[in-house]
């Protein structure tokens, strides 16, 4: 078995050092990335170049006109223009790079294979453990064509022993020889204009790290009989590429088409390429020619399921259609064939049905390749790996098939770019106009012809008829100059685009691919407009145009299979296209969901693989195998065999469920339901909302800004306006969460959204998307239109905008609001979901098509559970300080007489329990009479995993960790013991709302690690213990505090402090989304130095005062530890661990004075520009303020100093 981690680590390097070598090698003869250098000096067949190492080279001969050719190709690709050479530059050294690599990997392929004319080993030796390849050995005596010239090169580089630069000629010797037999790879690089790739190669087998030691280093069995090597190490190749792609893709960079190939090819699982050629090409075979013991090998071949009569009489005479076939004429395309990966194992499926035919090996394989056998792909690089796959499959089965001149039917596609049409210019042939039509066609139809690949619509003409008199001319013995130059110039282009023309313009019994894959908004302007114009159905993405490319292919009753995204089955955006497919006959499916390739993780690219027959037969049962629910390439592969995965469906009840998505799981009864159901979108409205194009401008966490400029219960429009406030309530979507919560974000729409409403570019253009007003402030449902999980509907009271992705539903009847809450939270939308929305994006559509069913009987019962249901969620959501409409904490509210904290958490923690027992009891009812309602009983159950109950259970820690914060906000006045909610948010500050407990009265807590402040951040804790829960217990509840919190101390008031000085702030970003209202001032990694300050409390001369009245004191108390420090050292009472105590006590002292200096100055510098801030801002920016200070010391380089603790 091949190790594809290896195999993945070597193709990367390789990339890495063969890029990395031909460029040096440019680089020695003047040509870089920055351009292409003049000679210094020049005389008869020498020249002499400045070279990027800063020295001179002189090139003469051969070299002359290779670096001639390499300046050629460069100037060719930029056309001309200076602002394209970079671009062309890195083209040509990537070309040349993967050149020898393709060259390297086949010799390495051939030699262990044995598939070497002249049975030498060229890369390493047949002895083990030689280093010394065995074409080095034993040159000149070896089996090539050389020259007396080239003879005495061996003879004279041995002598010297430059057996590396031996090497590097023998390999071009033998690439050059075996051009003969495989010209489609090893292109001799001595012949025209492309033997510039020569002089960029440098290989060594004596240097331990290069490409070809590298190589040696793969197992020889990865090699052996196993051509998918080939693909797996194209895939690997491109790795790098990839990513760099990517990373361009987030900056909103376009793909090029040279870039197209690298981002979209993926080497297909074996087992997946199996099931298609079997279920492709094998069944076209097999339903005419039964052969059940070659059926029998074929272990993913799906027997057909048992069909209606009739449906089996027009089967039976599609099968006479098949018993008529010649195989010789049977011909299979992959038009996006990568590497040759699916043309491999197609090759295998025909030689099994050739020999069961008769045919012997040898002419099995000409055949195959000559007659059967069809390619297409855009990338020069993989047509070169899928054309060698090929051919050594046939050289597998005849030992002469190399030297048989057998050429097969791929192409890479070729542009037209550098052509002329004939009428346009002087050197051109003089041929009858019917033909000058035809060769005029090619021309215009493969202009930029690699931005579209095998998409192109390609006209049949008489393309023989246009070949035939090229090459009539071509043979005459007398030419004009101006055939001469046509034939020079243009002769091999023309060949190459009448052969893919014949290709692209024919029909086929099977095609089989996997397409790349590429959203339209990925794509350039050329390939977005033409997909746009020819293909308007499947216009979203690549991967659906190729479906629909594909079936243009096919004869009718042939046989299409493909593995692509699975998105075309369910998104709104592909509906036409699911309506052309289901105009043909799907004839089984292999559904994969994620993770189908172990190449990829995460959920991104979720697929699928199938078989269409081009036909309309109605009534067919397909046979559709579920294996979304495995993990894992491997898992989904096990799945495949087990008969509980699969599902039997007609394409006619997929019409019944609106959209038609391909919901082939969906029972008969729950697709009953779509036509007994009412649409949700007749008796409510789904909606989308604000769009506002920048949300870091708009948009704030609640607790950001001033309480005193929010209005949170905003009736309507005029009520909003009239309130003269900034902030509004935003429904953005968020977490799974049902039935109420997930209120976090406010909106600025002040006056009406004047600023967001005018919100517009530099040309003037609106940016943002203000839509359905007129539904904004009103009662309604909110969910999360994108998730990881199911669906989750939440109950939103009057007065909230929304957002895109968090819409809103708004019913028609305020009386049924709650039974449409009840019914979108129970299993049986979920399950409606599955059908309507499977990508796990719930779009107003799909909401909007979810079927109602009114029960009059049970509406009451369902109301009066989901008001419960909302007020448990309510109650839940309210019981944390995050909540605008939060009022104590569950340890203060739920207080006892035993004044223990630990009495407090036991009756929270039996509520809470009791809550969400009782919520997941309501769900659980909830679930049975809509499973009733809709008749699905037996195949729903109404149960509710304790994970899908949204709402908490106590929890020790986290709970003790969010009553300490609670304590911090009642220490800044935020909280108070005597009012209920918010205390102090922005706005007068109220002294009569603290008796109990009074906050700090200059809004800053210091937190230090030795006891430095009588008031700081631990002793105000401990008296805000003392006041929520009395003296007496004070010792029991620290000790019960510090237990839960587990924080390191031999003391409770040790372990706090600790949790104070290294977790408290963590928790307190974490908690409030990384725009924390607490702000830690912290000198650095020495804990120095830190305190707290309260956002909202915050004024002009809070730094100052955190500087003076804190900072400077934490300086004089180090100052005098350190001084007790040198007493102890220096005297003569401490023992000797006292002293070594004392010693390690000052190392950590000077530490931390240190760092309080240098913090000093960078403070001094912000409290003197008594910074303001304006909470409107947002804490991002307003945080931003007091980070990045650039502090300078003489002599040194300045250091940039953040006041307060990263977020």
């Amino acid at each position: 078995m091949i190790n594809k981690a290896e195999v993945k680590k070597f193709a990367v390097e390789a990339r890495r050092k063969l890029l990395s070598s031909v460029k040096a090698k440019a680089g020695l003869i003047g040509v870089t990335e920055n351009g292409i250098a003049e000679p210094i000096t020049k005389g008869q067949d020498y020249a002499v170049y400045p070279t990027d190492a800063g020295i001179e080279t002189t090139l003469a001969g051969k070299q002359l006109g290779q670096r001639a050719n390499l300046a050629k190709r460069i100037n060719e690709i930029a056309g001309g223009d200076k602002a394209e050479y970079k671009r062309a530059y890195e083209s040509v050294m990537e070309e040349a790079a993967y050149t020898w690599f393709n060259r390297i990997i086949a010799v390495r392929f051939m030699e262990i294979n044995g598939y070497l004319p002249s049975g030498i080993r060229v890369l390493s030796s047949e002895a083990e453990g030689k280093i010394e390849p065995d074409i080095v050995t034993l040159a000149p005596d070896i089996d090539l064509p050389l020259s007396p010239q080239e003879i005495d090169e061996i003879i004279s580089l041995k002598a010297a022993n430059k057996l590396d630069e031996l090497f590097r000629v023998l390999f071009i010797k033998q690439c050059n020889e075996l051009g003969k037999l495989l010209p489609g790879l090893f292109e001799n690089t001595s012949l025209y204009d492309r033997d510039y790739t020569e002089i960029l190669l440098d290989i060594s087998y004596t240097n331990e790290d290069g490409v070809i030691r590298s190589l040696l280093e793969l197992d020889e069995s990865y090699f052996l009989d196993q051509v998918e090597i080939i693909g797996w190490m194209y895939q690997y190749y491109n790795t790098e590429l990839k990513d760099e792609t990517y990373l361009l893709l987030k900056k909103n960079v376009k793909i090029t088409k040279e870039r197209i190939p690298a981002v979209t090819q993926l080497f297909t699982p074996d087992w997946i390429v199996r099931y298609m050629v079997e279920n492709s090409l094998g069944r076209l075979w097999q339903e005419g020619h039964p052969n059940d013991a070659m059926k029998t090998s074929w272990r993913y071949y799906i027997n057909e399921a048992e069909q209606e009569p009739e449906v089996a009489k027009r089967l039976e005479e599609i099968r006479e259609e098949y018993r008529m076939l010649k195989l010789e004429n049977i011909k299979v395309l992959d038009p996006c064939m990568g590497s040759g990966h699916i043309l491999v194992y197609a090759f295998d499926v025909l030689m099994q049905i050739y020999e069961s035919c008769g045919y012997t090996q040898r002419d099995a394989a000409r055949l195959i390749v000559e007659k059967n056998l069809y390619g297409l792909d855009i990338d020069d690089r993989a047509y070169q790996l899928a054309y060698f796959a090929v051919m050594m499959k046939g050289r597998k089965y005849d030992r002469r098939f190399l030297e048989r001149g057998i050429t097969p039917n791929l192409c890479a596609i070729k542009e037209s770019d550098g052509l002329q049409r004939f009428g346009n210019g002087t050197d051109e042939l003089n041929i009858c106009d019917q033909h000058k039509d035809t060769a005029n066609y090619l021309i215009d139809t493969f202009r930029d012809a690699k931005e579209y690949g095998a998409i192109l619509n390609v006209e049949p003409m008489d393309y023989d008829g246009l070949l035939e008199c090229i090459e009539e001319y071509k043979a005459k013995s007398e030419l004009n100059v101006h055939n001469q130059s046509w034939l020079r110039n243009q002769y091999d282009l023309m060949i190459d685009l009448i052969k893919q023309a014949k290709i692209m313009s024919q029909k086929y019994d099977v095609v089989v691919t996997n397409p790349p894959y590429m959203g339209s908004s990925n794509m350039n302007a050329k390939l977005s407009n033409y997909v746009s114009k020819n293909y308007p159905d499947s216009k979203s993405d690549l991967f659906a145009v190729f479906i629909e490319k594909c079936s243009e292919f096919i004869e009718k009753n042939r046989y299409q299979a493909m593995i692509t995204q699975h998105s075309w089955m369910f998104l709104s955006s592909f509906e036409k296209l699911r309506r052309k497919l289901l105009r043909k006959d799907i004839v089984n499916m292999a559904h994969l969901g994620a993770r189908a390739f172990d190449e990829i993780g995460g959920e991104v690219v979720q697929t699928t693989s199938f078989v269409l027959r081009n036909g309309d037969l109605k009534g067919y049962k397909a046979i559709y195998k579920r294996l979304v629910d495995y993990i894992g390439q491997q898992a989904k592969e096990n799945a495949f065999f087990d008969d509980k995965n699969v599902y039997l469906k007609r394409k006619e009840s997929f019409e019944r469920i609106p959209g038609m998505p391909i919901a082939y799981w969906a029972s008969e009864r729950l697709i009953d339901a779509f036509e007994k159901g009412e649409p949700l979108g007749k008796i409510a409205e789904a909606k989308q909302g604000l769009a506002t194009a920048d949300n870091d401008r708009f948009l704030r966490l609640w607790y950001e800004v001033s309480y005193m400029n929010e209005y949170l219960c905003a009736k309507n429009k005029d009520d909003a306006v009239k309130s003269g406030r900034k902030w509004f309530p935003y429904n953005k979507g968020g977490e799974y969460r049902k039935w109420y919560g997930n209120n976090d974000y406010v909106v600025n729409w002040e006056n009406d959204g004047r600023e967001i409403r005018n919100f517009k570019d530099a040309f003037g253009k609106l940016r943002s998307r203000p839509q359905n007003i007129e539904y904004y402030f009103r009662e309604g449902l909110t969910w999360s239109s994108l998730s990881s999980s199911k669906l989750s509907m939440r109950y939103s009271s009057v007065g909230h905008i929304f957002d895109t992705k968090g819409s809103m539903c708004f019913a028609k009847d305020a009386k049924i609001l709650l039974y449409i809450l009840g019914l979108l939270n129970s299993n049986v939308t979920s399950n409606i979901m599955e059908v309507l929305c499977p990508t796990l994006d719930f779009s107003i559509g799909g909401i909007a098509n979810t079927p109602v069913i009114f029960s009059d009987t049970y509406k009451p019962r369902v109301d009066e559970l989901v008001s419960q249901n909302i007020a448990i969620s309510k109650a839940d959501w309210d019981s944390f300080e995050t909540s605008w409409d939060f009022k104590k904490h569950p340890l203060i509210a739920w207080r006892t007489d035993s004044g223990l904290i630990s009495d407090a958490f036991d009756n929270w923690a039996d509520f809470a329990e009791s809550q969400f027992t009782q919520l997941k009891a309501n769900e659980e009812e909830l679930n049975r009479i809509f499973i009733e309602i809709y008749g699905l009983q037996g195949e729903l159950t109404p149960d509710v995993e304790d994970k899908d109950v949204t709402v908490r259970k106590a929890d020790l820690q986290r709970d003790i960790r969010s009553f300490i914060s609670y304590a911090v906000g009642c220490m800044f006045g935020r909280y108070s013991l005597d009012v209920d909610g918010l205390a102090y948010a922005g706005g007068e500050w109220d002294d009569s709302k603290y008796k109990t407990f009074v906050p700090d009265k200059d809004n800053i807590l210091p937190i230090t690690d030795e006891e430095y402040f009588s008031d700081d951040i631990v002793a105000r804790f401990v008296e805000f213990v003392k006041a929520a829960y009395g003296e007496d217990t004070l010792s029991q509840n620290l000790a019960f505090i510090a237990s839960a919190l587990g924080n390191k101390g031999s003391t409770p008031r040790e372990v706090i402090r600790n949790y104070f000085l290294k977790d408290f702030y963590k928790d307190h970003v974490k908690i409030y989304k990384k725009r924390p209202i607490y702000w830690m001032f912290d000198s650095g990694k020495e804990n120095a130095f830190k305190a707290l300050i309260y956002l909202h409390r915050y004024d002009e001369d809070t730094v100052g005062r955190v500087r003076v009245d804190y900072l400077h004191k934490v300086q004089a108390a180090i100052e005098s530890a350190i001084g007790h420090c040198d007493m102890v050292l220096s005297g003569d009472m401490a023992s000797p661990a006292d002293k070594a105590k004392a010693m390690r006590q000052k190392e950590k002292l000077v530490k931390q004075l240190a760092e309080t200096r240098l913090y000093d100055q960078a403070i001094a510098h912000i409290a003197l520009q008594r910074i303001r801030l304006d909470l409107d801002d947002g804490v991002a920016v307003n945080y931003a303020k007091f980070q990045d200070v650039e502090v300078s010391s003489e002599g040194k380089k300045p250091i940039k100093i953040d006041l307060l603790a990263k977020i």
